[in-house]
């Protein structure tokens, strides 16, 4: 059996969509390349012997060249970066010197009550950001509208661990509402499933131990959330003012449409793709800025993993997690920007025009 005379059309209609696909992981693994490249310098110019880190301050000379050897140390510079692309490439980000378990293995553990925070944080920074986008649009130039302006530009210059610190003070110090730090009250054992706080105590079915967790994870997501919602907001507002006035909506409201329907029909589904796009570049400042929110509220996260390898001068444990979330970042913009152009046919027009066989 031969091939169906469409096949032909078919390869061809879908070849720009291909080699757009493979044109973005291109331009990841490139960006990937130069992360690693980075990091390796990193490591090279923080000053300090990486061999007498590894050996430990107790170590005797002769016991700082063999570990110098061992790891490659003497080598020349050009081959030490050749071993390091090598491991990473392996999936081997080293070994930390103050758990002395691979990095690898030590962020499998750490990274979970990172993600549960930021996925919490995104979630709210998301409905508050378009509720009041949309309250804001619909009253455009009103007291709401001026009122919610102003609140989302103090927040854009509030920095979350700031802000994280005023809360502490407000609502764990003087009016005692909620836990300034930690993930759970000492009181409550909870097996440590997928070590997510939230998750592993409602697989628990302790719903005492849930309600607690939700109160220590209260202040950090709102703090965190702050900064990205307020962002998130003033860019939703303004593409929701932009096609209301635009032409196409014209005929929308001449055919008799409520402003409601017109809002939730029309101008927020058109609205969606410049948010979807802030929202992947919110992510990894989101992880960023969860460092320092956890390590205000004494979270057990990336955050504290962080804080813990600069105390120890833990160069693998700090440098391999920038490096794992910088991977993160770099997958979930490739997962953005194809979404993006499944979803919104102006970036198709744009991305794919001239590409067509």
């Amino acid at each position: 059996m031969g091939l169906s005379p469409r096949a032909p059309v078919a390869w061809r209609s879908a070849g720009p969509f291909v080699r757009l696909f493979f044109k973005r992981i291109a331009v990841m693994l490139m960006t990937l390349l130069g992360l690693m490249t980075l990091v390796f310098l990193m490591i090279k110019l923080i000053p300090g012997d990486e061999a007498q880190v590894a050996a430990g301050p107790e170590a005797s000379p002769e016991q700082v060249a063999q570990v110098r050897q061992r790891l490659g140390l003497d080598q020349p510079l050009l081959q030490q970066y050749a071993r390091f692309l090598g491991r990473v490439l392996q999936g081997d980000l080293g070994t930390s010197v103050s758990t002395l378990q691979p990095v690898v293995q030590d962020i499998g553990k750490v990274l979970p009550s990172t993600l549960e925070l930021v996925a919490l944080a995104m979630v709210l920074s998301l409905l508050v950001a378009a509720g009041g986008a949309i309250a804001a649009a619909s009253r455009r130039d009103r007291g709401l509208d001026v009122g919610s302006r102003v609140v989302a530009v103090v927040l854009t210059g509030i920095p979350a661990f700031w802000l994280a610190l005023l809360a502490q003070n407000l609502f764990g110090a003087h009016w005692n509402l909620l836990p300034i730090s930690g993930q759970q009250s000492f009181e409550f054992a909870v097996p440590q499933v997928t070590r997510m706080p939230l998750v592993d105590t409602l697989l628990a079915g302790n719903l005492p131990a849930f309600f607690d967790a939700v109160r220590h994870i209260v202040l950090p997501t709102v703090c965190l959330a702050a900064f990205f919602c307020a962002q998130l907001f003033r860019t939703l507002r303004a593409s929701l003012i932009a096609i209301l006035e635009s032409d196409f909506i014209a005929p929308v409201r001449a055919k008799g449409a409520s402003f409601q329907r017109i809002m939730l029909h029309h101008a927020l589904p058109n609205a969606v793709g410049p948010t979807i796009t802030l929202l992947g570049m919110q992510l990894g400042m989101m992880i960023g800025s969860a460092v320092l929110v956890e390590g205000v509220f004494g979270r057990q996260g990336v955050g504290a993993y962080l804080a813990n390898g600069v105390a120890q001068k833990d160069t693998a444990a700090v440098l391999g997690a920038v490096l794992f979330i910088g991977a993160i970042v770099c997958v979930v913009n490739l997962l953005v920007d194809l979404l993006q152009l499944a979803l919104d046919p102006r970036v198709r027009a744009s991305q794919l025009k001239g590409r067509g066989a």
